[in-house]
């Protein structure tokens, strides 16, 4: 083989090796993206209508029986376990909202294995009256930040909260959108609670962001207030 041919035939290989590695990075790439929730998509689950949602015993949260989801209600929630992710959302059928490990409800990390329609592989051989191995799962960092996420006082739980009755008027060709869902949450659901629910995650963290922000603020103000020249301190 003379040179000139030799040289093409490295290039050409050369190419290929390129276009191989560009398609694996984009086929990764896309199976990265699949379930992954951003706020008002969706993530492949599709619920047709409201589910029938039921307690479980000794816990304050409820599952979906009859539905090949793991989705589970607390604290005027929907939670839903998928693709080894959480994501909440206050309707049955999303949009959903994914959920950092870090801070998921520790009583939706105490269900019980057997309470988990469709568990995922990796729950295999776990008692199922007992709750996911989390730690092991997710490793020696998401235990130092969640210690004790399996320890409570079985005999002082906390109440259930009132089940969204009224999405039921809402199924699938009625279901209402992100702002609509909205609108109806304020008038048929939050106003009569008769208990304290918690915020979900990212308004958690929202208020977080505006108490720092507010702090923040407060203290530049004082320190401007202590710079102003020409003032005598009081009396």
């Amino acid at each position: 083989m003379s040179s000139n041919r030799l040289r093409r035939a490295v290039r050409g290989i050369a190419v290929l090796c390129l276009l191989g590695g560009l398609s694996a990075v984009a086929s990764a790439q896309v199976r990265i993206g699949v379930g992954v929730a951003l706020p008002g998509v969706r993530i492949g689950v599709n619920i047709p209508a409201y589910p029938n949602m039921v307690p479980i015993p000794g816990y304050p949260v409820y599952y979906a029986p009859q539905l090949d989801e793991n989705l589970f209600f607390y604290d005027g929630t929907y939670w839903l376990f998928a693709d080894d992710n959480w994501y909440s959302s206050t309707w049955y059928n999303g949009p959903w909202y994914p959920v950092e490990p870090y801070v998921v409800p520790a009583f939706i990390l105490r269900i019980p294995v057997g309470f988990y329609r469709r568990p995922p592989l990796f729950f295999r051989g776990w008692a199922r009256n007992a709750a996911p191995r989390w730690g092991e799962h997710w490793g020696p960092q998401w235990r130092r930040r969640r210690p004790g996420w399996d320890r409570w006082n079985r005999r002082q739980l906390p109440p259930r909260a009132p089940l969204p009755g009224y999405q039921r008027d809402y199924p699938r060709g009625r279901y209402p959108n992100a702002m609509q869902q909205h609108s109806l949450e304020n008038r048929y659901y939050r106003a009569p609670q008769r208990i304290q629910l918690q915020p979900r995650p990212e308004r958690q963290q929202r208020n977080q962001y505006q108490q720092r922000n507010g702090r923040q603020q407060r203290n530049e103000r004082q320190q401007r207030q202590d710079q102003r020249p020409g003032e005598r301190p009081p009396r």
